[in-house]
């Protein structure tokens, strides 16, 4: 079991009113041409959760991000560090 954890979904478009009411345990923030909903997951049944809800209403999905304690999301192992110019 995994324990909560702070996420930002972006998906592309601008969803209704109505359709933000399928993420009610989320805080949604609609910018331009894409809505982010983020907010306090209990585990990762419950992101899978909200994922399947995106995928059921036929949406784009743009970013899935994780915070990590404190705000300060570590790169992945695998990236790459930017060569001085």
């Amino acid at each position: 079991m995994t324990s909560p954890h702070h996420y930002e979904i972006r998906v592309a478009g601008t969803l209704p009113p109505e359709a933000l009411l399928d993420f009610e345990q989320l805080n949604a923030s609609v910018e331009p041409v894409r809505t982010m909903v983020h907010g306090v997951l209990p585990d990762q049944a419950a992101l899978y959760g909200v994922l399947a809800q995106i995928e059921a209403l036929g949406l784009e999905l743009l970013e899935v991000r994780r915070e990590s304690p404190g705000g300060v999301t570590p790169p992945h192992p695998r990236a790459r560090k930017a060569k001085p110019s």
